[in-house]
């Protein structure tokens, strides 16, 4: 709070329920997570759901490592109760999936569950579940969200106490019967199996339930990153909670290396994201999302009856394993919530789920849980690499062996990032804005998917996809999360025998389209830019002096002047 705009950026809007519930930084303002805006969701969905369910099913809460997370919590809690609703809050903090899980086996109305999953230490949010454990989707999200918008005042707000006798804890006498709901799994062999196992939480509330599930399972207690085992929301020894991020990985895969292990798996802090290293001929290799979906989905069909569903960014070889093994698949739009939702149709009409993937490290196997699911995702590929070990072999000959069969398929994810809060948003606006308008020229485009007004009976999203002249795609949207812009790519060689040649080939094929991709941002020019522009695109105006320059100078020239006001600004603010 210490300048205008850090003022501005707090207090210019309200912070927006959105279709899965809040995410945020946390701080002082309209803007931010903290008690108030915590409180102010809570109330809406307190009235929302004593018009649709009896209070006494109750609701289940849920929270992870994060800073203020088991605060927010107990002000979750404090809300319900002060709405007369019944509670039923972790004593101690719990995964993500547990709660989802414990949502269905409490029969709950609902669950919450107080995480910013993968984000940097600065965020928090609060996630929503229905009574089937998936995340809330319509109807259910719009009309949480009327009845928020309906609250003028904080006042409003009716705040109980925790000493209220419809408060209820969960303790870990719940952890058995989710840990059982894993290992039931008919993909599950019986007895001991041998794999060396390594295990990183990064500071998160994997380390509660992951290492017993693993022994549940049949493995042996895996070796703990340590420093990164122990339960600290500023992440410290992370340099990011993120384990998509190959620098996250490192301590693991020194672990890795040093206990000569055969797999190092990573979760994020609510652990329903799980990261995952395998050691092949002496070396580490890091698999990605899409490789991780590929493998599980080629192991499931090939053993068990039932349909996939996955995402649109996720890689189509998902599709044309199942498809093989005669399974069909369904794609959703980018968000679990949406696997969950067609797993709740698909059991009005008695289809089998098998298994559920987005390229983001989240899978599911079962319906136990409707989230992804980190703890039971370890316990499946330690499964399949332990039945590769028993053969001499690791997941990536698996991997190569898939190639080999169903063609090569490489995928790369870039982010696009821009300052927080309301410039930054802007910005992102206007650059997909820009995109629709006007496709960048230096990109083969032969045919674009607008979602935006909806697609292949996918609801409305802002979303574009771009199939280029040799059939790789690529998938812009924003994060729903952070202030980016996400592209994904996905490219093809034909099914041969594989390669290294080939996956080559891929990835740069990639990494040269990808520097393509990150210059889009030049588009993305600040409002004050844009102000200085005459109809004329190659017209700037300066202060009421037009200049006529070529495009990438009238954009360096607008990059001095803006610096220089910065300058300027600071040393005012300064002094």
């Amino acid at each position: 709070m210490n300048s205008p705009a850090n003022l501005e950026s707090a207090f210019y809007t309200e912070l927006q329920f959105g279709t899965g519930g809040l995410r945020g930084i946390m701080g002082v303002g309209t803007s931010r997570m903290n008690i108030y805006t915590v409180r102010k969701a809570t109330q809406g969905l307190a009235t929302y759901l004593l018009k649709h369910s009896p209070p006494e099913k109750g609701v289940v809460i849920g929270f992870d490592s994060r800073i203020n997370s088991e605060l927010f919590a107990q002000e979750t809690a404090r809300v319900l109760l002060g709405n007369q609703i019944r509670v039923y809050l972790c004593k101690n903090l719990r995964p993500t999936p547990f709660i989802s899980f414990a949502c269905r086996h409490l029969n709950a109305s609902a669950a919450i569950m107080i995480t910013a999953s993968h984000n940097p230490k600065e965020y928090n949010g609060y996630k929503v579940y229905w009574d089937d454990g998936a995340q809330i989707v319509a109807p259910h999200d719009t009309g949480i969200i009327q009845e928020i918008e309906k609250i003028t005042s904080y006042s409003d707000v009716s705040v109980g106490h925790l000493s209220s006798p419809l408060l209820h804890s969960i303790d870990q006498d719940l952890d058995e019967a989710y840990l059982q709901s894993i290992t039931s799994h008919p993909i599950f062999t019986r007895g001991p199996k041998q794999l060396k196992i390594c295990y990183s939480s990064l500071h998160g509330a994997g380390i509660t339930l992951l290492p017993k599930a693993l022994i549940a399972a049949g493995f042996s207690s895996p070796t703990l990153v340590q420093d990164q085992c122990e339960v600290n929301g500023h992440f410290p020894s992370a340099p990011s909670p993120n384990p998509e991020q190959p620098e996250t990985l490192e301590k693991g895969i020194l672990l890795l290396k040093e206990t000569a292990s055969d797999i190092l798996f990573v979760s994020d802090p609510d652990a329903d994201r799980l990261g995952c290293v395998v050691m092949h001929a002496g070396h580490p290799v890091i698999l990605n999302g899409h490789q991780l979906a590929a493998i599980a989905t080629y192991y499931l069909c090939s053993s068990l009856k039932g349909n996939i569903v996955t995402t649109i960014v996720t890689t189509p070889l998902v599709d044309t394993i199942a498809h093989h093994f005669g399974a069909s698949t369904t794609r959703v739009l980018t968000g679990f919530k949406y696997i969950g939702e067609v797993i709740r149709q698909w059991e009005t009409t008695n289809t089998p789920f098998l298994f559920g993937a987005e390229e983001s490290l989240g899978y599911l196997i079962g319906t136990s849980c409707r989230d992804k699911d980190g703890i039971a995702s370890a316990c499946l590929f330690a499964e399949i690499a332990a039945h590769m070990k028993s053969q001499g072999k690791t997941l990536l000959d698996l991997l190569h062996s898939i190639y080999s069969q169903f063609g090569v398929r490489l995928e790369k994810a870039i982010s696009i990032n821009f300052s927080s809060g309301k410039e930054g948003l802007q910005r992102i606006r206007h650059l997909m804005e820009k995109l629709r308008s006007a496709p960048p020229s230096s990109l083969p485009i032969v045919q674009t998917i607008d979602y935006l007004p909806g697609h292949a009976s996918l609801p409305p999203s802002d979303v574009l996809q771009w199939t280029l002249q040799d059939g790789t795609t690529v998938i812009i949207r924003p994060s729903g999360t952070e202030p980016k812009l996400k592209a994904y790519l996905s490219t093809s060689r034909p099914a041969t025998a594989f390669t290294a040649e080939s996956l080559q080939a891929c990835d740069s094929y990639l990494n040269q389209t990808s520097i393509k991709i990150k210059e889009l941002n030049i588009m993305a020019q600040p409002l004050r830019f844009l102000n200085m522009l005459t109809e004329d695109p190659l017209l700037v105006n300066y202060e009421g002096i037009k200049v006529r320059v070529p495009d990438p100078i009238a954009y360096a020239f607008h990059k001095l002047i803006i610096s220089g006001r910065r300058r300027k600004e600071e040393k005012q603010s300064k002094d």
